[in-house]
């Protein structure tokens, strides 16, 4: 399928890779300001932009020689630990030296020294875009407006 085909008068999609970090959830920010330093993490006209999924758990049985087992005193290699986790998910250009800078300054804010990091080739739509639009369902025509902010991710 060639998506560079597609003919919608709502839009069209452009190539992205999809980066999706696990990550303690009071790390996002500090991630997030890592990857703006070295690209925009654009999505149409906006800039910043990333998803956030609820917090879930991470779990894994670190091996003898992991850092766990270097730095947590008593720790015995093969025990399970679980821990609290966001998926952090954000979209960049298809571009080599672009993931690079990218990946480089996540791997260098994060928590882990063995991030969970997934890379994967998707494509991201893009919208006919008219913001002076009079379609009802838009959040300046629905009654709703936008809707409530959250002013600290936690």
């Amino acid at each position: 399928m060639n998506l560079n085909q597609y003919k919608a008068k709502s839009g069209y999609f452009i190539p992205v890779w999809t980066i999706e970090i696990q990550t303690p959830i009071e790390d996002v920010d500090k991630i997030l300001d890592a990857v703006m330093e070295v690209y925009p993490l654009s999505y149409g006209r906006y800039k910043r932009n990333a998803s956030i999924s609820a917090q879930g758990m991470e779990t894994s049985q670190p091996e003898e020689g992991s850092t766990t087992t270097r730095h947590v005193k008593g720790y015995k290699a093969g025990n399970t630990e679980t821990y609290p986790m966001v998926e952090l998910k954000i979209s960049i250009e298809r571009d080599m030296a672009i993931l690079e800078k990218v990946m480089d300054a996540i791997h260098y804010v994060h928590h882990y020294e063995e991030p969970v990091i997934f890379l994967r080739e998707d494509w991201a739509s893009r919208a006919a875009y008219n913001p002076d639009s009079e379609n009802p369902n838009r959040w300046w025509n629905n009654g709703r407006g936008m809707p409530n902010k959250i002013e600290k991710i936690t």
